[in-house]
Formats: C-alpha cells, sequence, structure tokens
C-alpha cells in the first residue's frame, strides 16, 4: 500500500494531471480508492483538487460494474462527516459532488443527502470551511446535473 499511496500521490502532483486522469485506471480500483481517501484531506490545494477529481473517475467507474461497493465508498465518505468517525471529513463533500458529476446513478440516489449538508439542510455541518466544501461539491454537481440542486441553487451563486 504504502508504493501505491507513493505513486498515486506523484500522479496528483502532476501539473497536467486532468489530461492524463486515465493514468490511474492501471491501478486496482479497490486499492486506489483506499489510496485515494489520505489525499482528500491534504492541506496542499492542487493534490486536494486532483485527488477530489480521481475520486470522482474511479468510483464512477466502479459504479459501471459494481454500484453496491460505489454505494460503500459513498456512505464511508458520508461517515467522514460525522461527530462518531472521530474526524472532519475534509474534501469528502466535494468528493461526493464530484462522483455524483460523473455518475447518475449515484447522483439520483445520493444529491438530497450533500444537499443535506447546507446551512438550513437539516443535516448542517459545523465547520465554515467544511460548508465551503458542500458549496463546491454542490456547485461542481450543478455543472452536470442542475436539476438535482434546483432548491439550493441560491446558495451556489
Amino acid at each position: 500500500m504504502k508504493k501505491l499511496k507513493k505513486e498515486v500521490l506523484e500522479l496528483l502532483e502532476q501539473n497536467d494531471f486532468e489530461a492524463n486522469i486515465q493514468k490511474i485506471h492501471k491501478y486496482d480500483e479497490r486499492k486506489l480508492v483506499n489510496a485515494l481517501f489520505p489525499f482528500l484531506y491534504s492541506t496542499d490545494k492542487k493534490i486536494k483538487e486532483h485527488a477530489v477529481s480521481a475520486m470522482g473517475e474511479v468510483v464512477s467507474k466502479i459504479a459501471e460494474s459494481d454500484l453496491e461497493f460505489a454505494r460503500t465508498i459513498m456512505r464511508r465518505l458520508m461517515l467522514s462527516l460525522t461527530e462518531e468517525s472521530g474526524g472532519i471529513g475534509w474534501g469528502a463533500p466535494e468528493a461526493m459532488g464530484e462522483i455524483m458529476a460523473r455518475s447518475e446513478k449515484l447522483a439520483e440516489e445520493y444529491h438530497k443527502i450533500l444537499i443535506s449538508y447546507t446551512l438550513g439542510g437539516g443535516n448542517e455541518l459545523d465547520f465554515e470551511d467544511l460548508q465551503k466544501d458542500v458549496i463546491a461539491g454542490l456547485r461542481r454537481l450543478s455543472l452536470v446535473r442542475p436539476t438535482l440542486v434546483k432548491e439550493v441553487e441560491h446558495l451556489l451563486n
């Protein structure tokens, strides 16, 4: 796993990551998801953004062949946002938005959960910076599936 994380980090650090995002598919998807999770918490903006994109790419591909496993990943992201997780879940809302932007099936199932994390959504997150991540995730989702976020479009401007 250490070797995989090192290789993934090298990919995430590339300036042309988006142009070469397909390179991540050479790895086992399940192991790759586990390797990507820590990079969602990165304080390096480029690494975090690339990890979010990679997570969206990988999980959307997984959803095509193993929807239940993709759901497990979504639930893992959601769990990271709860107090019970013992963490804060940095990057999780953005990753959820990216995954749903790339997977219609997951978007249909989970968009309301991401919306619920907004202020007034009934499940709002305590940290202001996490609220920003939620809005970023919803903005990304709105670019591809605007009808799913219609009720909170006023927050996305």
